[in-house]
């Protein structure tokens, strides 16, 4: 009698579990994984923030390689997953929300998800199988700030994912995520005593070599890098002309400066900011 009456409250939840709808992807282009504490559910966006691929400014070559590889996979023809790694505020999670913009209409369907459901990537793939019976679309899952602590067992199950376990992975589905950590894990100073000299050769250790792996299970490994003062000056500039503002770089440069040194950092998304507060500000002071 105690078993049934501990019984029913998890019986009840999961058959409301069973109960949530799987989005229509013919209506949504994006839909978010909910985690819950008995699985999780496909939850679709109907309100979405998505930049132009034409609005990420400094990053031409990396905007060129990921964009011809998210191509290839629109296109149905072999592509790589993603790891786009660098310091906050350089674009990393735009350029992914960008590339759905650009090519929704082809097909393309995004899947956020965070670095805990990495541990529900095989309820995740069936979900989006489920939703997508017929293979109409192509879906990006795209984990913004992936990264693991040491002992984290979803750092195994992405392993998994990348690499290939027993059953296939659907071949219309890739992975892009972010990170601020180029090797995803944290490195210890420890990490350093396991290097070795081979010769004039200097061999990693079983732990370093271990963390280095899991990155380089991504087809592209794509860094992004702060701006130099005179390529940070060049985007505000840009920015500044979207905005449809003309000041001269003499009126607003030395502003623009301490803007970046107030916030310790010269991307691309602190020239926006500046950008928006010059060309806002100013029309306070003069409404026309």
């Amino acid at each position: 009698m105690e078993q049934e009456e501990w019984l029913q409250p998890l019986l009840r939840a999961l058959g409301q579990q069973q109960k949530k709808e799987l989005p229509d992807f013919g209506r949504y282009r994006a839909a978010r994984w909910r985690r819950q504490r008995l699985g999780g559910h496909l939850e679709g966006l109907a309100r979405l923030d998505l930049p132009r691929l034409d609005s990420l400014l400094g990053i031409e070559d990396i905007k060129k390689t990921l964009e011809t590889n998210t191509r290839q996979f629109v296109a149905g023809l072999p592509a790589n997953d993603a790891l786009l790694w660098g310091g906050r505020g350089t674009g990393k999670s735009s350029l992914v929300k960008a590339l759905l913009h650009a090519y929704a209409d082809e097909g393309l369907r995004l899947v956020e998800i965070d670095s805990q459901a990495i541990l529900d990537l095989p309820e995740i793939l069936a979900a989006i199988a489920e939703a997508d019976a017929e293979e109409k679309y192509r879906f990006l899952l795209f984990c913004d700030d992936l990264s693991f602590g040491s002992d984290d067992p979803a750092y195994r199950s992405l392993k998994s994912l990348l690499d290939g376990g027993v059953e296939a992975r659907p071949s219309n589905v890739l992975l892009y995520a972010t990170s601020n950590r180029r090797h995803l894990l944290p490195r210890h100073f420890s990490d350093n005593e396991e290097y070795h000299r081979h010769g004039e050769e200097i061999i990693a250790g079983e732990t370093a070599e271990e963390k280095i792996s899991l990155s380089e299970r991504f087809g592209l490994w794509l860094g992004f890098y702060p701006f130099d003062q005179k390529q940070y000056l060049a985007i505000v500039r840009q920015h500044l002309q979207l905005l449809n503002n003309d000041d001269s770089e003499n009126e607003w440069r030395e502003e623009a400066l301490r803007w970046a040194l107030q916030r310790g950092s010269r991307s691309g998304r602190v020239a926006q900011h500046f950008a928006r507060h010059w060309v806002g500000s100013r029309g306070l002071q003069d409404p026309a």
